[in-house]
C-alpha cells in the first residue's frame, strides 16, 4: 500500500490517549526518521536527501510534504530561476534533537551495527566527548526506568483511535546502504504499533489484551509485533496460562534502556499536542521525589544538549 491512509477501529473502541501515542504519529516511520536525521546531518536539499537515504523521490516528496505540513519542517528558497527550495527545522523540528540524542546513546548501547559504525559526539561547552544521558531537570542524576511512577494526568481523555496506515519498512536496505545514525532503532521507532505496545508495557500492561485494549491496534497486529520485539530481545514472553495459551511479556535490559527515548517523544508530545487541562500522564523521579521534567543532557557536564552546541562526527569504521 502507498501513501497514507487513515483506519479507525470497528466497534468504537476507546482507548487512553498519551503524548506518545500522538507523537508517534508523526515520528513511527522509517522513511520520515531517515530523512529527519538527513536534515540533522546537514542535507537540506532534496537530491542530498534522497541520496543519503536511498529512498525513492516520490517517497522523500510525500514524506517532506507531510513533515511541512505538520509543522516540523518548512520550504525555504534559495533560488528564484529555477525554483529550488531548502528543508529546514522549524522551532517544532528543533525540539526533536533530545530524541536524536537519546536514539544515539541507544544505538552506541545496543545497534548490531555500532563497531562498524564510528561516531562521536563533541559539546562544545564543555568539549569533551559526550555519551548523552536522560537526567532529571530536579536533582540531576540519570533517570532510571526503576525510579520512575507513572500515573494519569489531568489530560488523560479517552477517545477512538484514528491512526495513519503505512507502508512497513522492516528490511534495512535504505540504512543500511549509507551512513545511517538509527539502525536498530530506526526499525522500532519507526514502527508505531511496535512503540504502543512498549509503551503499555512500561506502564505496567503486560497481557496481550491489556495491551490490545490500551493501544487499539488489531489482534492481528498485535500479535505480529509482539512476536517481533520478542525475537529481537526487547520483550520476554512467559506462559501463564497453557490451555489456551496465554502470555505476559516483560521488558529486557535492551528496552529498558530504550525508555528514555520514549520519556523524550513523551516530552517533545507534551508540548505540541497535550490537552488545554495538562499532561495526559505524569512522572515522578522517585530518587528526588519531584515531578520529572526529563532532559537530554552532557554525560561529563550535565548541562542540557542544545542542537547548535553539539557536533556529530560520523564515519564508518574499516571492516
Amino acid at each position: 500500500m502507498s501513501g497514507d491512509q487513515h483506519e479507525k477501529s470497528s466497534g468504537a473502541r476507546l482507548v487512553r490517549t498519551c503524548s506518545i501515542w500522538r507523537a508517534l504519529d508523526v515520528l513511527g516511520d522509517v522513511p520520515t526518521l531517515l530523512i529527519l536525521e538527513s536534515i540533522w546531518l546537514g542535507d537540506l536539499r532534496f537530491s542530498a536527501i534522497r541520496e543519503r537515504t536511498c529512498l525513492s523521490r516520490p517517497l522523500v516528496t510525500e514524506r517532506l510534504k507531510s513533515l511541512a505540513g505538520r509543522g516540523v519542517l518548512h520550504r525555504h528558497q534559495y533560488c528564484e530561476k529555477p525554483p529550488r527550495h531548502e528543508y529546514r527545522l522549524t522551532e517544532m523540528g528543533r525540539d526533536l534533537f533530545p530524541v536524536t540524542m537519546m536514539l544515539l546513546r541507544w544505538e552506541k548501547s545496543w545497534s548490531a551495527r555500532r563497531a562498524s559504525l564510528d561516531m562521536e559526539l563533541t559539546h562544545h561547552s564543555c568539549g569533551q566527548a559526550i555519551t548523552p544521558q536522560p537526567l532529571c531537570g530536579h536533582c540531576r542524576e540519570v533517570v532510571k526506568p526503576q525510579d520512575i511512577n507513572w500515573r494519569e494526568g489531568p489530560g488523560l481523555a479517552m477517545v477512538e483511535p484514528e491512526y495513519t496506515r503505512r507502508r512497513a519498512h522492516r528490511n534495512r536496505q535504505a540504512i543500511a546502504q549509507n551512513l545511517s545514525l538509527f539502525t536498530d532503532s530506526a526499525e522500532l521507532l519507526g514502527d508505531r504499533w511496535a512503540g504502543l505496545a512498549m509503551r503499555a508495557i512500561f506502564t505496567g500492561l503486560n497481557k496481550f489484551d491489556e495491551i490490545l485494549d490500551d493501544s487499539g491496534m488489531a489482534s492481528n497486529i498485535l500479535s505480529d509485533r509482539l512476536a517481533w520485539l520478542v525475537e529481537n530481545g526487547f520483550l520476554k514472553a512467559r506462559m501463564y496460562q497453557a490451555s489456551p495459551s496465554r502470555y505476559a511479556y516483560t521488558a529486557t535490559a535492551k528496552s529498558l534502556d530504550y525508555l528514555p527515548v520514549l520519556l523524550m517523544i513523551q516530552r517533545w508530545g507534551d508540548r505540541y499536542f497535550g490537552a488545554e487541562e495538562g499532561p495526559p500522564v505524569l512522572l515522578t523521579h522517585t530518587l528526588c521525589g519531584a515531578e520529572l521534567e526529563v532532559y537530554a543532557g552532557c554525560g561529563s557536564c550535565s548541562e542540557e544538549l542544545l542542537l547548535p552546541d553539539v557536533t556529530i562526527h560520523l564515519a564508518r569504521s574499516e571492516g
